[in-house]
């Protein structure tokens, strides 16, 4: 199937004109404004941690290559002329590629373009929203990758600490010259995601705040109105439940439908954030009555969200009359082979980078069961976080703490096979661009901090057929929020309810008492209150030397030169069901 295809069986006409509302010939316009966002740094149809191009079972395809492949030909169908092309954020982290030119061979000390820049100049974006990850190699890496695109790069409600100065450009007016209509003036307005102050809180805090995308978007909309746009046109690094998945004074995460709802003046969204595929969401102003189209493509490059909006010239300006979206799947069309050469040597670099062998397994791991059994690749992770831990605090006050981990099953798919475990391995473990810190626990903290993490399943009747995987991800919780304690005994048991499932809580044999105190090593993301666990955002930090967790199990594995789970992995949580074991 075609992308020419695919759009007509969404129900869309092959071409503009034939887009046009039948209202007064000669006076009406259709213009394309098509958007992508969740890029995550997949430039090529390509997974990393497979070593193999990427698949899955509904057949979803990835990368700016084909986005770019689709982009060409709605160009083509509608008439260049008449399309814009944005995005809406996470676009410079979440792949190998990204880590290794931001850590390994980072842009910002050897001069060279990031390869995501290159492509996104390649294709031609007109303007591009910052997401929250944006900030996560810190700011000075941010500005040098907005300093290579040609793109305008958005954020309106990223403002100087203390301030309501926009950090970063807060909209565009792109003027569209149409043959035979008076120009159409499109503004568009960048929001990002509040959470950053919590995510990235060690690369932002005293350096930028994150303002309420609805208080926000009532400011500017209004002022690019005034600047004359016909059309005002949303890219929100945000998804549009209206909930958070953070508590406290920080602003509304997933705001993108209550910019539509609560603000005038605006005609069209592009959202993300969610990594959801959706088509096609009319909501409507109640200020104005007015509908507001919103789509947001699925994450990664899998979807390109297409947008027509019809324009009608009345009293001497244009006004939309018409508008409609649908996303379309790239799986439709090839690579596009000038995207792919654009990123070849860099593609090639990582692609050798992670096919490193850094050690030898002695026996095959796999995390497929660690979303409720306690696993030995897993164990591996807690095994260098407490070591590195352990190193750093000898010598200090704190030397005479017990050090306990924290990590939780980012993917259920790591293995490290028997005999050469490479840095791709590893990444496939240890899949986000994490730090380790190191803060201090009571008995009573962890224990609620247990508590929290235990409300991952469901409550389950002590009778109940052993089957584990259907008790997982209760009330819609991820993997990545059900955290695992090395160090510690305990047992989570789920015929109890939730705040009453932590059983036999003990340290070497006796158990902890509320005033006991830990080091405990976690990653910044949990440490800055990332998924709303009790207690750890305020603990005192007694170690934060901004080390990436992944590189430190890859040099920890390439100094062994062995990884035997006899040596590390330890039983000590386990599933029961009123005090009985499940496995």
């Amino acid at each position: 199937m075609t992308a020419a295809s695919a759009l007509a069986l969404a129900g869309w006409p092959r071409s503009a004109e034939a887009a046009t509302a039948p209202a007064g010939a000669g006076h009406s316009v259709t213009i394309t404004v098509m958007g992508t966002s969740d890029i995550h740094s997949n430039a090529v149809n390509w997974d990393y941690y497979q070593d193999a191009e990427f698949s899955d079972s509904a057949g979803n395809v990835v990368g700016l290559a084909r986005v770019s492949s689709l982009v060409n030909q709605v160009r083509a169908d509608r008439g260049r002329e008449r399309t814009l092309l944005f995005d809406a954020g996470d676009t410079i982290q979440g792949t190998p590629l990204a880590f290794y030119y931001a850590t390994v061979e980072p842009i910002t000390k050897s001069g060279r373009i990031h390869p995501i820049a290159a492509q996104m100049n390649a294709i031609g974006y007109d303007a591009v929203a910052l997401g929250n990850h944006e900030f996560n190699y810190g700011i000075p890496f941010l500005n040098t990758w907005i300093r290579q695109m040609d793109a305008a790069v958005l954020a309106a409600n990223a403002v100087h600490a203390g301030s309501d100065r926009p950090a970063f450009r807060p909209y565009i007016i792109k003027k569209m010259d149409v043959p035979g209509h008076p120009p159409i003036r499109v503004g568009l307005l960048g929001l990002t995601n509040p959470g950053s102050a919590i995510w990235d809180k060690a690369n932002v805090s005293g350096k930028l705040d994150f303002l309420d995308l609805v208080e926000t978007a009532k400011k500017w909309v209004p002022a690019i109105r005034a600047e004359g746009a016909d059309v005002v046109v949303v890219s929100a690094h945000a998804g549009d439940s209206g909930l958070s998945s953070y508590t406290g004074d920080i602003p509304v995460e997933n705001a993108s439908a209550m910019v539509a709802q609560q603000v005038p003046g605006i005609d069209a969204i592009l959202f993300g954030h969610a990594h959801r595929d959706v088509a096609e969401r009319f909501v409507t102003n109640e200020i104005t009555g007015d509908t507001v189209v919103m789509s947001e493509p699925k994450c990664w490059g899998q979807r390109l969200s297409v947008f027509d909006l019809t324009l009608t010239r009345d009293r001497g300006r244009w006004k939309v009359t018409g508008k409609s979206a649908t996303t379309v799947n790239t799986n439709t069309v090839e690579d596009d082979p000038k995207l792919v050469a654009v990123v070849k040597k860099q593609h090639d670099t990582v692609v050798a980078y992670v096919n490193q062998n850094v050690a030898t397994s002695t026996e095959a791991m796999s995390a497929a069961e660690s979303c409720w059994k306690d696993t030995a690749i897993l164990d591996y992770i807690h095994l260098v976080q407490i070591a590195k831990v352990k190193e750093a605090i000898a010598g200090t006050a704190h030397a005479s703490l017990p050090v306990l981990s924290i990590a939780a099953p980012f993917n259920r798919a790591a293995t490290f096979p028997a005999g050469e475990v490479t840095i791709r391995d590893i990444a496939g473990l240890y899949i986000y661009d994490n730090t380790l810190l190191a803060s201090v626990l009571t008995g009573s903290q962890i224990k609620a901090y247990l508590e929290y993490s235990a409300q991952y399943f469901k409550q389950v009747a002590a009778d109940a057929p052993v089957d584990p995987a259907s008790w997982t991800n209760a009330k819609n919780r991820p993997d990545y929020n059900f955290d695992q304690f090395s160090g510690i005994a305990y047992d989570i048991d789920l015929a109890q309810a939730e705040g009453a499932r932590i059983r036999n809580l003990a340290y070497d044999g006796a158990a902890v008492t509320d005033d006991q105190q830990f080091v405990v090593a976690v990653n910044n993301y949990r440490q800055s209150g990332g998924g709303g666990f009790p207690h750890i955002a305020t603990a005192p930090v007694v170690y934060n030397a901004q080390v990436a967790i992944r590189e430190a199990i890859v040099a920890y594995a390439s100094a062994a030169k062995t990884i035997d789970p006899s040596t590390f992995h330890v039983e000590n949580w386990k599933l029961v069901r009123d005090g009985v074991s499940v496995f």
